[in-house]
């Protein structure tokens, strides 16, 4: 059984979403993680759609040439006009593509929201960053550097590499903060970031900064992108954080699947 699409009819954003336009969108991600073409009756059941609702949107999507229709063994599979779609966004970097999503999220939530790659030494990076324009904002400069365990994005690293609880004390011991958590406190928010998908550091890494992060993992598991919003804690309303967590988890997971597709089983 394949992954039900992130959308459903009514309930995506508060609003009534078209079901048939939200059922296609799910038939082409399901066709994108698939290895080989599929027949109507696998992709019905790997969508969670009715077959008959499934051929007729999938013989619409064909005339359009969105799928690919091969009679001899009546499978389908992504067509050219998916291509034809995804040009423009061909050359463009991970940071250009998330940037939409970092500005909406800035300007939703008034604080600076910020990519972080994470790279193969053991650290984080900040390669892109959002602002507000009506907010006092904290300043981040691109190129930032810091170990890859510290802070909220540490947090969520932590989880994702499931370190045994000595291996982290360890490695947490040389970590610097300007007012350093216990380990006992860094663990149980290692833990509650591995339930949750999202964590904060509240003036730890930085005084008098608030931060919430999400991680992005490719196919593997393996921390890709960090993604946060700062705020100076006194201008910051604690009541938001979950709402914020959760959208930073979201949008982590999204950016997860779309760069680092995870590809069907094969399907007879």
């Amino acid at each position: 059984m394949g992954e039900r699409s992130s959308l459903e009819p009514g309930k995506a954003t508060g609003q009534r979403d078209v079901g048939a336009v939200v059922h296609a969108i799910g038939i082409l991600r399901y066709l994108s993680m698939a290895t080989t073409p599929l027949g109507v009756a696998a992709i019905a059941r790997g969508t969670g759609i009715s077959v008959s609702t499934c051929f007729n949107i999938l013989r619409t999507l064909a005339r359009a040439r969105y799928v690919s229709f091969h009679e001899k063994d009546k499978t389908y599979a992504l067509g050219l006009a998916v291509a034809e779609l995804a040009a423009g966004l061909l050359g463009m970097s991970h940071a250009e593509l998330l940037q939409p999503e970092l500005q909406q999220l800035a300007l939703k939530y008034e604080m600076i929201i910020v990519l972080w790659r994470v790279t193969e030494d053991g650290h984080i990076v900040l390669i892109d960053r959002a602002y507000s324009p009506a907010a006092v904002r904290v300043e981040m400069a691109i190129g930032i550097r810091l170990p890859m365990l510290v802070g909220a994005v540490g947090r969520c690293v932590a989880a994702a590499l499931a370190l045994k609880q000595d291996e982290l004390r360890q490695r947490f011991a040389a970590l610097r903060w300007q007012s350093p958590p216990s380990f006992e406190a860094y663990w149980a928010d290692v833990q509650a970031a591995r339930q949750n998908g999202w964590s904060i550091d509240s003036g730890h890494l930085y005084r008098g900064l608030t931060t919430i992060a999400a991680l992005v993992t490719d196919q593997e598991g393996r921390p890709r992108f960090g993604i946060s919003g700062i705020t100076i804690t006194a201008q910051y309303d604690p009541t938001v954080s979950p709402r914020l967590g959760a959208e930073l988890r979201d949008l982590a997971e999204l950016t997860g699947k779309a760069l680092f597709p995870r590809p069907l089983p094969d399907s007879e």
